[in-house]
Formats: structure tokens, C-alpha cells, sequence
């Protein structure tokens, strides 16, 4: 794979502008992003505008859109060199808490602002209040680590059970129930959930609430109601608990299962189960609607989609700034590196990264809102 890129560079170069060596090789490492439009021959980074930003950059917040920023952040910052990007994964609650603080640019959210938490930003942002600018999809795998078990299929009822600790072996009945020809062992299951306040939570225990009514007793929320189980700190640390622990299941983004980790095809209303993939993933997101006010884009998503293969468990990661009030000092980087996000260049990094863009028609209103801000 190195190979296929660093070949695809160097046809690249033949008909481009001489560039350094230290850029050469920055963008090699950085994947190729090209906007994949058929081998024309386009620099990927050719659309970055730098502006007049410089200086730090600093984010926080949702944990899901961590490995999309990085590979974001390698493309932009081998563009824009006077700008410092630091984004720390904290979780949503976090990093819409370190916004409204006024310690933060902006905040990475898997779920649109409350309203409470956008009356507390009016506070940061002078004269004006924070806007949800949806920016990352993808789905939510649930990995899984039975050893001997290739293939797992489960439908809402059977997670709600698992996750409420109703269900405790894997080798219940309701789970073979579902899996006939799998060898279950009798293995204690380790349901692991997030320990900090989190947007995944959010959008995993919604689909449980709305496809599985009657398993999960709890509102939907950032924070786990449950008791029992077991907890880790963001998605890296479900993901690895999950690796490294037989008999153990969590939820994640599908870009945290990398190597090693297994993932559960969904029993729904369509033929067959759905596996977590991107596509599954976007079939879903496509009948999100805006539910936002204004330059408000905030998204209701349907978690039981009625296309065929639609994979129901999603989130869309929001970009939370101030629609006005920014501060004089960020607000040009802020400007840059969401405009670049937000582009078609930037859009198609996520699929490369096991991510789904957001739809055309949303993600035209997110680049004129980013266009104002001010």
C-alpha cells in the first residue's frame, strides 16, 4: 500500500510544480487525498487556503472523530505551516464544557448542543451562541472478542439484554438463538462502556432506547445509566479493552476496531443482517434531517432506517462554534481549517479512514455557514 501511494505521488509530480522534499515526503505520509475524480491529475492540498491563519489552534472533545482529525490535520498543516492544530480527544461533554469555558476554538460533538449548553456559549461567543456543524459520520461497530467465533449476529433486544447486564454467557440461549451454527462458549460476558461523558454513548443508547424499547428502561444520554459492567476512558480505551479481553463487547467507532477486533453483523427489519461499514453507514445517515435553527445545523438521524442494508447504528460528530463572536486571534485558522474539512478534498479523506461523508446536501449548507462566520 505504502508503494501504490508513493507511486501515485510521484505521477503526480510529473505534471505539477516542483515542490520541496520536506513537503514530498509529508504528504506521501499523509495518505493520498486526491478528490477522486476519474486520475485527474489535481494536488490534493491545491484548495487549502491559508489566509492570514497562524498561531495555536486549539480543540477538544469527541473521542470518534479522532482519527479523521489526524489525517485531516497532516494534510492542512503541510499546507497552512504557520498553524499549530491541537486537538484533544476528551469526549464530547468535555470539550463542549472546555468551549463555553472560552479555553477552546471550537468542540468536537457527537450530539447537537442542548439547549442550555448553547445558552451557556452566548457567554464565549459575544453577541451571538455556538452552532452545530455537522462533519463526520460513520457507524458505531459493536466489537467483539469470543474466541472461536468468526461471525456474530444480534439484534437491539439481545445489546439492550448484554448491556444491562441481563444477558451474562455467551453461550445464552437468545444469542444462539441468533447464531445456530456458531460454537458459543460458556465464556462470562465483559461489557465494557465509556467511563467519561460521551456522544458515542449517546447515539448507541438511542438506537437501544428506539429499537429496543422493552431492554433498555434507561433515557438515552452521554452518561451510562446502568450499573454493573465494565468502563474505559474514550473509544481507543473501550476498543483496546475489548482486544485484549476474552469474552468482552463494547461499542466504538468502526475506525478504533483496526486489526484484531471482530464486529457484529445487525439483525434488522431487512433480509439479511448488516455488517458496520461505511456505505451501510451512509444509507442510514442520508435520511438524517436538519432539525437546527437558523445557521444551526443540528441533525435528527433515524436509527431504524428503512433501506435495505442501512446500517442503524450511527453518529454524526458536529464541529460546535461560534457563529459570531469568535475570537480575533483563532477565528482565521478556525475559518481555514473548517472551510478545508468541510470541501470536497476534505470530505474524502473520511472514507479512507473508515468514516462516511456527509451528504451533499447537508455538507453544501456547512461550507456557507463556515464561509460567514465571523
Amino acid at each position: 500500500m505504502k508503494l501504490q501511494r508513493k507511486n501515485r505521488l510521484r505521477a503526480l509530480s510529473l505534471g505539477a510544480l516542483a515542490v520541496s522534499g520536506a513537503l514530498a515526503l509529508t504528504a506521501c505520509g499523509s495518505d493520498d487525498t486526491s478528490s477522486g475524480d476519474g486520475g485527474k491529475e489535481t494536488n490534493a492540498n491545491a484548495n487549502i487556503k491559508c489566509d492570514d491563519a497562524k498561531g495555536q489552534l486549539a480543540a477538544s472533545g469527541s473521542s470518534a472523530q479522532k482519527n479523521a482529525i489526524d489525517a485531516w490535520r497532516k494534510v492542512y498543516t503541510t499546507n497552512c505551516k504557520d498553524v499549530q492544530l491541537n486537538y484533544n480527544p476528551t469526549g464530547s461533554g468535555a470539550g463542549i464544557t472546555a468551549f463555553v469555558q472560552g479555553q477552546t476554538a471550537f468542540a468536537g460533538s457527537d450530539s447537537a448542543l442542548k439547549p442550555e449548553e448553547v445558552e451557556k456559549s452566548k457567554s464565549v461567543c459575544k453577541g451571538s451562541q455556538a452552532i452545530n456543524l455537522p462533519m463526520v459520520g460513520g457507524p458505531i461497530a459493536i466489537g467483539y472478542n469470543v474466541p472461536g467465533v468468526d461471525n456474530l449476529i444480534l439484534d437491539a433486544k439481545t445489546l439492550g439484554d448484554i448491556f444491562n447486564n441481563k444477558i451474562k454467557t455467551w453461550d445464552d440461549k437468545a444469542i444462539e438463538k441468533l447464531n445456530p451454527d456458531a460454537k458459543l462458549p460458556s465464556t462470562k460476558i465483559q461489557a465494557f462502556h465509556r467511563s467519561d461523558e460521551s456522544g458515542t454513548t449517546d447515539n448507541f443508547t438511542k438506537y437501544l432506547k428506539g429499537a429496543a424499547p422493552s431492554a433498555w428502561p434507561y433515557e438515552p444520554g452521554k452518561s451510562w445509566e446502568p450499573k454493573g459492567g465494565q468502563s474505559a476512558n474514550g473509544s481507543a480505551g473501550v476498543a483496546g479493552q475489548v482486544k485484549q479481553t476474552a469474552g468482552a463487547i463494547s461499542y466504538f467507532e468502526l475506525s478504533y476496531a483496526g486489526e484484531g477486533v471482530k464486529t457484529v453483523d445487525l439483525k434488522t427489519e431487512a433480509k439479511e443482517p448488516v455488517k458496520a461499514t461505511v456505505d451501510n453507514a451512509s444509507k442510514a445517515i442520508a435520511e438524517a434531517k436538519v432539525v437546527g435553527k437558523g445557521k444551526d445545523l443540528a441533525l435528527k438521524l433515524n436509527y431504524k432506517p428503512t433501506a435495505e442494508g442501512a446500517y442503524p447504528i450511527t453518529l454524526v460528530t458536529y464541529e460546535v462554534v461560534c457563529e459570531k463572536g469568535n475570537k480575533p486571534d483563532t477565528l482565521a485558522a478556525t475559518k481555514s481549517f473548517l472551510t478545508y474539512i468541510a470541501s470536497e478534498d476534505g470530505q474524502n479523506v473520511l472514507k479512507e479512514n473508515d468514516y462516511a461523508p456527509i451528504p451533499a446536501e447537508i455538507i453544501s449548507k456547512v461550507r456557507t455557514t463556515v464561509a460567514g462566520l465571523s
